[in-house]
């Protein structure tokens, strides 16, 4: 086994801080990924810290501070479990480096992206056990791992709005596929922001602040965003996109994934360029937070080019080209999918 009890066949893009995505065979296994093949984004160094000595702090513009311990969120509030898929920002990041060079980012293929079943609490009870005062438009996270590729180098943080937080699907989880949550998921306790992007879901979360105003954490006012006229903008929802897992025999198989609870209504796969179309027959979700696995029968000889794109369920299609969606952090790519046999 590699670091962190995961699979041999991970693929490893950094030993510290520890990043690997899952590897095809992970995601392709079942609609539920293994927690050693699931894939580790991380920014700093893995936090040592019991649950014996860990408080979870709620704070801000509440009526009433809260300080919890393990045992008083498993005691005190009703058990929620989740089947969610957490993508990072910078899955499919290879394909927009292959159009222009993106120095110092990683060069994520198609597995930054996995699935588990979550259980643990939902933060709106927490939130509501705290009471949010009526200032308060945004929940901020705050996690004990220090970020050096930070500007200054800090804790890292995040922030959803209040609406999203007191929507009944985002946890604070500690268990992951029935097991506690490993060290490098998030033990003792994470965020669980389903159909967002994976920088929203704070590992080893110890503070949950109630604010006017955005987290001004650097992972939330500076990184995950992309560029808008002469700003940017936070990056939120996952847009939908979809993955060619693996390819032979005249079948490709592979998975497609909307966020935010919008769902997945086609795939379609090409072995020519993108000249003729097959649809793929495209699997149920195990939940409206989770994505789905397809295959499709197609041509599958040495040299052809497979692609891949799929519509969410309002009708919005994968846009065709890379070039398109270039940026300098190299996030957010959900160009069609390819893969050269």
């Amino acid at each position: 086994m590699k670091p962190w009890d995961k699979r041999d066949d991970m693929v490893v893009h950094e030993g510290e801080p520890f990043n690997a995505e899952a590897p095809a065979a992970a995601l392709a296994a079942g609609v539920v990924t293994e927690v050693d093949g699931f894939y580790c984004r991380n920014h700093g160094t893995v936090p040592e810290e019991g649950p014996e000595e860990w408080r979870l702090v709620v704070d801000g513009l509440v009526r009433q501070e809260l300080r919890l311990s393990l045992d008083a969120l498993r005691g005190g509030f009703a058990r929620c479990e989740v089947v969610a898929t957490l993508q990072c920002a910078g899955n499919h990041r290879a394909g927009l480096m292959d159009v222009r060079d993106i120095p110092g980012e990683i060069r994520w293929g198609s597995g930054a992206i996995s699935t588990a079943r979550w259980t643990g609490v939902r933060l709106a009870d927490v939130l509501e056990r705290a009471g949010i005062e009526d200032g308060a438009a945004h929940i901020a996270f705050e996690a004990p791992d220090v970020a050096k590729d930070a500007l200054p180098p800090q804790p890292y943080g995040a922030s959803v709005p209040v609406a999203k937080a007191r929507s009944g699907e985002v946890l604070l989880a500690w268990a992951m596929n029935g097991r506690p949550l490993p060290p490098v998921h998030g033990a003792p306790l994470r965020v669980v922001v389903p159909g967002w992007i994976g920088a929203r879901s704070v590992k080893w979360v110890r503070r949950v602040t109630a604010r006017a105003e955005p987290s001004t954490n650097y992972f939330q006012a500076t990184a995950y965003r992309l560029p808008s006229g002469s700003g940017s903008m936070p990056l939120e929802a996952v847009a939908v996109n979809c993955g060619i897992l693996r390819a032979g025999r005249g079948e490709a198989v592979g998975y497609a994934y909307a966020g935010d609870g919008r769902g997945v209504a086609r795939v379609e796969v090409s072995a020519d360029g993108g000249h003729t179309w097959t649809r793929a027959e495209l699997d149920a979700p195990p939940g409206p937070w989770a994505w789905q696995h397809w295959r499709a029968a197609v041509p599958t000889t040495a040299g052809t080019e497979l692609v891949a794109r799929a519509w969410d369920c309002d009708g919005t299609p994968q846009p065709q080209c890379a070039a398109a969606l270039w940026n300098p952090k190299g996030y957010a790519n959900n160009a069609w999918a390819r893969m050269r046999l």
